[in-house]
């Protein structure tokens, strides 16, 4: 699209943004407008009226004049009617014209005309003032011919000698002696009228004009003293919402604004005291489970040296002391993953988690993640997939490659592909983030198995997880990152977990300004998506992998093509190599270069996507899938 088109598209849609959000715009304008109508209407009857009017009076005196001129011309010609010694034609013609004249006085107020209605053409024809016999328009001269009665209508006045003037033309049928019949018509201009109606027109609008204007300027007046109450205390909930609790609305006068301006200074200020005693127990909270978790280690660390003895000396006990030992063991175990995990959440609160950011294979950490939890997916009977493997990429690159000599000097003709999948961010994290979705749909997977694929774009680098079991009903994609949160509360948990493995997993992801979002589906299985940017809290704009994997509901293993993996991975690697290359340039504990934004993606709350625990939560009351 030119620019040209954008200009031209950009004022309609500043114009209906502007409406969308200006109370006092669209009040206004309605006013401005309704009053406009209201005003053309009005103007137009009022103008209606005074032309009725003035013309009604002027039909009424222009036919009374004229039916009195008819009455003294047909009396002039019936006395020169003598037989033998009767005046010619144009001497009757001429005495009637100039008597009707002498009528209309000085200025004239009519004009006349005397017409042959006959077919002789010496009939003679005379007029006053030079007016001109095309102002007597063709349908009135008919008229009078065929009815033989007065008749009148509107036309322009015509002059031989000067513009025509709007007027009223009445016409009669007259007889003059020895010539034949005749047409005696008056002519009356209709100037004064015309410009008594434009005076009045023009008093209209000027009225009408000005009266639009006061009741404009009136209407947004009124309206100001409306909304810019409104407007005070919206700007005060936002800042109230942004954390200046201490903000409050001003209160002037008694009327119903200032009532609403109180009561929300009231809220505001319950909300204050509830706010901070929720801060205080928050406080209190925190402080508790750091300080139980840590005075827990010592004995935890004795009870640990006893159960260690009693486990490893557990062949010489009879066989239910043997099992007592073996039990104490694996509780022991959870106890402390349980205990770690506390003393994470409890840095989390308090701020003080650090991120330990160097370069990192994130394709490294999924491989190593999905080692660790073969031995609990064999327990459970079920397989995990690692979509798109690099080895499997090369090899099929590779396919007539038989010796590892040959193998090795194939490979070493593409390009680094490790830096396709790195990132600046901590392992530490980002391993622990894979190890809990893996071992999370493990779980929940099922005999279908899990599917793990890694994907990288220019700015970001991607993890999904997919698992194909009961899934999540609506709205419970929002709560897996909830402490201690399941969906099914009456089932056992099946790997030893805490439940804070989520939740800690949302944590560590937005330490790197990353992603971490869910999707499911009843029967069709859940998909877990880690997106991490490139530098830490760098740009992302869009994860490279879908959120849902597979819309069919079946295992990707199922639908695998070798040759779409081959030309799907040549074709990034290609593209993405020197990108990324470009983006590890530089290096240290946070990893920001100049050209990332302040903190990536703000945190974000949308249905079927994850949402920020509350950190005024109990710490015991919520979290994981």
């Amino acid at each position: 699209m030119t620019p040209w088109m954008h200009a031209v598209l950009a004022g309609p849609r500043w114009v209906r943004r502007l409406w969308r959000r200006s109370l006092l715009l669209r009040v206004t304008s309605s006013t401005l407008l309704l009053s406009t109508v209201v005003m053309m209407v009005l103007g137009f009857s009022l103008l209606s009226r005074v032309t009725t009017g003035l013309l009604s009076s002027k039909d009424r005196i222009a036919v009374g004049e004229a039916a009195a001129g008819l009455g003294e011309a047909q009396r002039l010609l019936d006395a020169a009617d003598t037989g033998l010694t009767t005046p010619s034609a144009s001497r009757l013609v001429d005495s009637v014209v100039s008597a009707l004249a002498a009528r209309a006085g000085s200025p004239g107020q009519f004009d006349v005309l005397l017409l042959s209605s006959g077919d002789a053409a010496d009939a003679p024809e005379r007029g006053t003032n030079l007016v001109a016999v095309s102002s007597v328009p063709i349908g009135l001269r008919d008229a009078v011919v065929s009815s033989q009665r007065q008749s009148w209508t509107y036309s322009e006045i015509r002059f031989l000698d000067g513009p025509g003037v709007p007027g009223l033309v009445v016409g009669a049928p007259l007889v003059v002696p020895t010539v034949g019949p005749y047409e005696l018509y008056y002519l009356f201009p209709l100037a004064q009228e015309q410009d008594t109606l434009d005076l009045v027109r023009s008093a209209v609008i000027l009225t009408g004009v000005l009266l639009v204007g006061l009741l404009a300027a009136v209407a947004w007046f009124v309206t100001r003293q409306v909304v810019a109450p409104v407007r005070a205390a919206a700007q005060t909930a936002s800042r109230f919402s942004a954390g200046f609790l201490s903000e409050r609305v001003r209160v002037k006068g008694d009327d119903d604004l200032a009532r609403l301006a109180a009561s929300f200074n009231d809220m505001a200020a319950s909300l204050q005291r509830q706010i901070k005693q929720l801060e205080g127990l928050s406080r209190v909270q925190q402080r508790f489970v750091s300080d139980v978790s840590h005075e827990l280690r010592t004995p935890l660390t004795t009870i640990r040296m006893a159960a260690d003895v009693m486990f490893e000396n557990r062949a010489e006990f009879d066989a239910p002391t043997a099992r007592a030992a073996e039990l104490l063991q694996a509780q022991l175990d959870r106890f402390e993953a349980l205990l770690v995990d506390l003393l994470e959440i409890s840095r989390f609160d308090a701020g003080a988690a650090v991120l330990e950011a160097d370069h990192v294979d994130v394709r490294d950490l999924v491989r190593q993640a999905i080692d660790r939890a073969i031995p609990l997916a064999h327990r459970l009977g079920t397989d995990i997939r690692l979509l798109d493997d690099l080895e499997g990429m090369r090899t099929a690159f590779h396919a007539g490659v038989t010796s590892d000599a040959e193998f090795d000097s194939a490979s070493a003709s593409l390009p680094e592909v490790d830096l396709r999948f790195a990132v600046n961010g901590d392992a530490r994290r980002i391993n622990r983030i894979v190890r809990n979705l893996i071992d999370n749909a493990v779980e929940h997977g099922g005999e279908r198995g899990v599917d793990v694929e890694v994907g990288c774009n220019e700015n970001a680098v991607a993890v999904t997880v997919r698992d194909y079991g009961v899934g999540l009903r609506p709205g419970e994609s929002s709560l897996v990152f909830n402490r201690f949160w399941r969906a099914d509360p009456a089932r056992a948990r099946t790997t030893g977990g805490t439940g804070l493995g989520l939740s800690i997993s949302l944590e560590d992801a937005r330490l790197h300004g990353g992603w971490l979002e869910a999707w499911g589906e009843p029967g069709r299985g859940a998909c877990f998506r880690l997106t991490l940017p490139r530098q830490v809290r760098g740009p992302i704009g869009e994860s490279p992998l879908p959120l849902s994997l597979v819309d069919s509901g079946g295992p990707a293993a199922d639908q695998h093509d070798d040759s779409t993996t081959r030309k799907n991975a040549e074709a990034e690697i290609s593209a993405v190599a020197g990108a990324t290359r470009r983006g590890l340039s530089q290096k240290g504990r946070w990893g920001m270069p100049d050209w990332t934004d302040n903190g990536g993606p703000p945190p974000r709350v949308d249905p079927g996507r994850w949402s920020t625990p509350d950190p005024g939560g109990d710490a015991f009351g919520e979290s994981g899938k």
